[in-house]
């Protein structure tokens, strides 16, 4: 009987993680693209990090930025994985897990915003959200500066 216990209990908590890995308090979107951005002054000191999100747009043969966040401290900056082979941001706002995947990372150094020059070529209301714009606003996501 032990082993019937062993296997059920097995089966619930699959069945149970399997649930909340889609809940609401997990967010999960896959981009073309990660920008890891270093703002500089004109003394090359950093002034910020942010993380820009982008997908190709096949009609203008350019990336699009989706979204964008200050990067607040180590643990949101992209981690490339092996397997599969991708780079990925992990955040969380209140309480809500947010990750974002890709399989191509770029890093920068800028005295140029390149989320604000990226709004030349698509107005920030044409942007597709990473999040419904429900959650976003709930969790304090940033859709425009």
């Amino acid at each position: 009987m032990s082993t019937f216990w062993s296997i059920a209990t097995f089966i619930v908590a699959t069945a149970v993680s399997g649930v909340a890995d889609q809940g609401p308090s997990n967010r999960t979107q896959r981009v073309d693209m990660i920008e890891l951005n270093h703002f500089v002054d004109e003394n090359g000191r950093e002034v910020f990090q942010q993380l820009i999100f982008y997908d190709w747009s096949k009609q203008e043969k350019r990336f699009h930025v989706r979204a964008w966040r200050l990067v607040k401290k180590p643990s949101q900056l992209p981690t490339r994985r092996w397997n599969p082979t991708l780079y990925e941001c992990v955040w969380h706002d209140d309480g809500v897990r947010k990750m974002v995947t890709s399989s191509s990372m770029r890093e920068t150094w800028s005295q140029q915003d390149p989320e604000r020059v990226n709004r030349e070529f698509l107005s920030e209301d044409r942007r597709i959200p990473l999040w419904d714009s429900h959650t976003a606003q709930a969790n304090g996501e940033a859709t425009s500066r």
